[in-house]
Order: structure tokens, then C-alpha cells, then sequence
């Protein structure tokens, strides 16, 4: 029988690698994912199998965080509360497993874990205040700082979704709209208020934050084009969704990212985002069809097998 190079035993490393890098878990089933299925009965926040389950339950997340990253950090406040409060530069995995922990929990969680997570999230806010470098105070609270971090984020996971995901036309031509739609309730759980609720409207809050961005520093931009601790082959990978990353920031924060973002679109950034879609397609193969949190909510819902780690 004819087996692949990446198959078996060499193949199971490389999932366990991948999901222990980005849960922070060495098993890469922490116990955040294993409260999916344990807490809570029924539906959570959005709809099984709808739109956000999909954007969120897809490797264009990968994308679409460095391209998230890069938007954010055109705010001065918003990157102040990270440099000053966060070892992101030290431990870079560590600070992306505590934001995919919250991505997921509230994408696949029961009504009442995301609560719990949100609430989590709102307590570990309030003690993330201070002045940045020119003396301007922030708190993570703050409404206007977490409006600006759901513009960025959500309009980043829409782009990447749309340039290098997996087909969402079953959903019809207004998915985007409904993501964006749908994707607000998170942030309106953590206290953001004044939230778009369609494409053209999110567009339009992007723009007029611009007055309020300023240029991301060199050194954090060459940080996240190349962040430390990856081995070779995942430094060849990392290169391939930075690369597509800097092609998807909104035209309203890629002057100020230093990058060349959705408006300037030439053959070989057509290129490179077709290079990244396949990248992705083959982790997919790797991986399987659902991450772990997925499996683990449907387990809840009655809607598949129960995980290959549950009791």
C-alpha cells in the first residue's frame, strides 16, 4: 500500500505539534477547550455551523491574527496596554494562546461559558490602565480602545477569510455582512458600544479612526514579520501567512502598519495570497476538518463523536 511522506506516526507529530503551539498546552487540548464541551447545555452565542463557527473554525485565522496585530498597533493607546502589560516579546505563543483561548470560548462555548470568559476577560481589563509614551492615559475599558480593537480584528478575519479560506458560498452573498453582524456581540460583552453591523458600515468606522492612528514602530513590525522560537520549517511557513498578512490590512491602518494592505493588489500579491491559500489547504489535510474546540462543541450539541480525549 502506498503511504505518504507525511503519514502516520511523522504525521500525528506534526498536528500535536502545530495545536501545542497555538494553545499554549502541550497536549494541545488545554482545559479552556475541554469547557466547551463540559459547561453549559444548547447553543452559545452563535449559530451551530453558521457563519462565525465557520470564519473562526478556519485556517485563515492564522492570517488574519498578524493581520489583525498589524492593524491594532496603529493605535498608540491600544499598543501601549500590550507593550506595558503584556511579555508578548518574551513568550509571543503564550500571548496568542490567551487570545485564541478567548476567540474560541466565545465562538463555541455554551451561553454561559462565553459569559464566564467575557467576564474574565472584563476583570483582567480593568487592571490594564496607565500612559503611554506621550502621556495619554488608556485603559483596556475603555470603550472607544475596545471599538477600535473589534474594527481591526473583525475586518482582518473577514479579509483573510474571503483571500485565502476555505469557500463560504453556501452561506449566500451577504455573509460578510452577517459576520460582522453576528461577530459584534463579543465585543458588546467586554463593553465596546457604537459597533458596525455590515461590511459598508465597519468601512466606514474604520475610516474614521484614522485621525487617532499613528506609525507602528520598525521594531515591533519586524518582530511580528518574524517572531522568535520557530524552527526552520515553521519559519518557512510563518513567512508565507506574514506575507498574505501584510496584504489584507484595511487602506485605513496600512499607511500608518508600514505595510502594503488591500489597496495595492498587484500579479505577485495575487501570487503570494494563492502561495498562502495553498499552504493552508495542506495544514488542513494535516490537521483535519475541525480543531479541537470545534469537536468539542459539537460533542455538546449532540452533533458529532465525542473528542479523542474525552473520558
Amino acid at each position: 500500500m502506498l503511504r505518504l511522506p507525511l503519514s502516520g506516526p511523522l504525521l500525528a507529530g506534526v498536528r500535536a505539534s502545530f495545536r501545542s503551539r497555538v494553545s499554549g498546552e502541550p497536549s494541545g487540548v488545554p482545559a479552556w477547550v475541554r469547557s466547551i464541551a463540559e459547561v453549559g447545555e444548547g447553543p452559545g452565542w452563535f449559530e451551530p455551523d453558521g457563519v462565525v463557527w465557520r470564519v473562526h473554525g478556519d485556517l485563515s485565522t492564522l492570517v488574519g491574527g498578524v493581520t489583525a496585530l498589524l492593524g491594532q498597533a496603529a493605535h498608540p493607546r491600544a499598543l501601549a496596554g500590550v507593550e506595558q502589560h503584556s511579555d508578548y516579546r518574551s513568550d509571543p505563543w503564550q500571548r496568542l494562546a490567551g487570545t485564541a483561548r478567548w476567540l474560541v470560548v466565545t465562538t463555541f462555548g455554551s451561553a454561559e461559558l462565553a459569559e464566564r470568559e467575557a467576564a474574565r476577560v472584563r476583570a483582567m481589563h480593568r487592571r490594564v490602565q496607565g500612559s503611554d509614551a506621550r502621556g495619554r492615559a488608556y485603559s483596556a475599558g475603555d470603550p472607544a480602545l475596545l471599538r477600535w480593537v473589534h474594527l481591526a480584528f473583525t475586518d482582518a478575519f473577514l479579509a483573510a477569510q474571503e483571500a485565502v479560506g476555505r469557500d463560504m458560498r453556501r452561506f449566500g452573498r451577504t455573509w460578510p455582512d452577517r459576520y460582522v453582524g453576528d461577530w459584534a456581540r463579543s465585543a458588546e460583552a467586554l463593553g465596546a458600544t457604537d459597533l458596525p453591523r455590515t461590511r459598508a458600515e465597519l468601512t466606514e468606522a474604520l475610516a474614521e479612526c484614522v485621525p487617532s492612528l499613528e506609525p507602528v514602530p520598525a521594531e515591533l513590525r519586524a518582530f511580528l514579520s518574524a517572531p522568535p522560537g520557530l524552527g526552520p520549517a515553521e519559519r518557512v511557513f510563518y513567512a508565507g501567512l506574514s506575507a498574505a498578512a501584510e496584504l489584507l490590512v484595511s487602506p485605513s491602518a496600512a499607511p500608518f502598519a508600514g505595510v502594503p494592505g488591500r489597496a495595492m493588489r498587484g500579479l505577485a500579491e495575487h501570487g503570494q495570497l494563492v502561495v498562502t491559500r495553498a499552504q493552508l489547504q495542506a495544514l488542513q489535510l494535516v490537521l483535519g476538518p475541525r480543531s479541537p474546540s470545534e469537536e468539542a462543541a459539537r460533542w455538546r450539541l449532540g452533533l458529532g463523536p465525542a473528542p479523542s480525549w474525552a473520558p
